[in-house]
């Protein structure tokens, strides 16, 4: 019998010799141990930023949207900014769990769970500031068309802001309904580790009555792969509506037919910098080096140069554009980004998101977590000031000297995008303590990937999983029952 032939170009995405419950009891250990005063002190903090930012928002209701630093000149500004920043951020969960999926790309698998989270959380952010804007919130139902008895008082279609309310709500919804399918196994798993209780009837009810044969393993697949499959239009459509609500504009520096590339380019390169901030610190808290490992790490980086080089492109081809069109308004509105009063928030957008992806090219770079974390801060803080910047410097100045003017953000404003960072770590934290943060599932079906098939059949002892979040808790009575795995991977 001819044996199994390794390529050496394959590295194991899991770095460590599991058996299928090692990787069952590790995943599950943040979920089944009581939380530490660590985890209790990051969720306090989070939490009070949270109700900071809830106070803050009360006040701007109560007083009106007159305590922001707009004026008759920018009428847009910090909550747009904010708004399309976020939209940006929930980009990659979906690329991860739909578009490599369809690719086939295995090293997606310790990562889509979370990803996908993180675009739920960041929609819920982003959701907030058009609210905010109304000035009404309580009206905000008017742009929903349905039957009302206000006579001719009607949604207008042709506006972008309109089509934002659909992409949104269409994007979270079909990403709610693709991260649940994808739980649904695990969950599974959960519910019957769990003992009788009101935690184990809500874990029964959410598993939908998963038995986990061959039957269900196959419905399940394709299901998902249906959804990946509607999923993936959504990556691209939903931040092309958003920047039709500038392209579709007459404004020098807003008008012009490369926002929509530009726009889907960075939001994956924001939207991959936050996941890898998010999953660096996860996986030395947890202790999951093994599961989310350096290759994993080195292959977002890699993402992150392809769409660094697609936004630095993107910043060159307006500037060519704007010279080669002849239009003199068009020409000032790119010179006054450079060199006009809001020029250090350009040139520090462009050292962030066009200097530093370069770095990555170096390997050593890329293979070190803590260089990956700081580049990913700062491609963080680039995409920021890049959506300021498009925004603010586009408007300030405009074909009337007499009209020009200066914005500089309220404490009301910088308050709610900070309020904003409350609740997308409190909503992450409490995911951390609720769910699998991994797909127990996927991850069993990459255990043997670039291994030899006796490699891992005998696995040490599981040493106790270092989980800075959680107590250590006292042994287990009772056996794992039933261990969620791909169907081709044999239990």
């Amino acid at each position: 019998m001819s044996q199994q032939h390794l390529s050496p170009l394959r590295v194991p995405l899991v770095t460590e010799p599991r058996t299928l419950g090692q990787l069952t009891e590790e995943i599950c250990a943040p979920m089944e141990r009581a939380p530490t005063w660590k985890w209790w002190a990051a969720f306090a903090i989070a939490v009070s930023v949270l109700g900071t930012g809830a106070g803050i928002v009360a006040y701007q209701v109560g007083t009106g949207i007159g305590v922001w630093g707009l004026n008759k000149t920018i009428g847009w500004a910090f909550d747009i900014t904010n708004f399309v920043f976020w939209v940006g951020i929930g980009h990659a969960g979906t690329l991860i769990s739909a578009i490599l999926f369809l690719f086939r790309q295995k090293w997606r698998t310790s990562i889509n769970r979370a990803a996908e989270a993180m675009t739920l959380f960041a929609v819920m952010c982003a959701a907030l500031f058009p609210v905010i804007h109304m000035g009404r919130p309580w009206l905000a139902f008017w742009v929903l068309p349905y039957p009302n008895t206000r006579g001719s008082l009607w949604v207008n279609f042709r506006s972008p802001l309109l089509w934002d309310v659909f992409a949104i709500s269409t994007y979270f919804t079909v990403s709610a309904v693709f991260w649940y399918v994808g739980l649904i196994p695990d969950l599974a798993t959960v519910r019957d580790r769990l003992k009788a209780g009101v935690k184990k009837a809500v874990f029964k009810v959410l598993s939908l009555g998963w038995t986990g044969s061959h039957r269900t393993w196959s419905r399940y697949e394709t299901v998902y792969l249906l959804l990946a499959g509607l999923a993936t239009p959504l990556v691209l459509s939903v931040h092309t509506i958003v920047s039709m609500d500038f392209a579709t504009s007459v404004i020098p520096g807003w008008h012009t037919t490369i926002f929509p590339p530009y726009f889907v380019a960075g939001a994956v390169f924001s939207g991959f910098a936050m996941v890898l901030t998010l999953m660096i610190i996860t996986r030395v808290v947890l202790g999951y080096e093994h599961l989310i490992t350096l290759r994993h790490l080195e292959n977002m980086t890699k993402v992150i140069i392809v769409t660094g080089g697609l936004v630095s492109l993107a910043y060159a081809t307006e500037f060519f554009i704007a010279w080669y069109s002849g239009n003199p308004y068009e020409r000032f509105a790119f010179m006054n980004r450079a060199f006009g009063p809001y020029a250090w928030a350009y040139w520090i957008m462009v050292t962030c998101n066009v200097v530093s992806p370069h770095l990555f090219w170096f390997k050593k770079i890329r293979t070190s977590p803590a260089a990956i974390f700081a580049l990913s801060l700062v491609i963080n803080v680039g995409m920021w000031f890049e959506r300021f910047v498009i925004i603010v410097t586009s408007l300030h100045r405009d074909f009337l000297p007499s009209s020009w003017s200066m914005y500089t953000p309220t404490m009301v404003e910088v308050g709610t995008f900070i309020g904003t960072f409350g609740l997308f770590f409190t909503l992450f934290l409490l995911f951390v303590r609720v769910l699998p943060i991994i797909s127990i599932g996927e991850v069993k079906s990459v255990l043997g990937f670039a291994r030899s098939p006796h490699e891992h059949a005998e696995a040490p002892p599981l040493a106790p999983a270092r989980d800075a979040l959680a107590e250590p808790s006292l042994p287990r009575l009772n056996p794992p029952l039933a261990i969620a795995t791909r169907k081709d991977v044999p239990v």
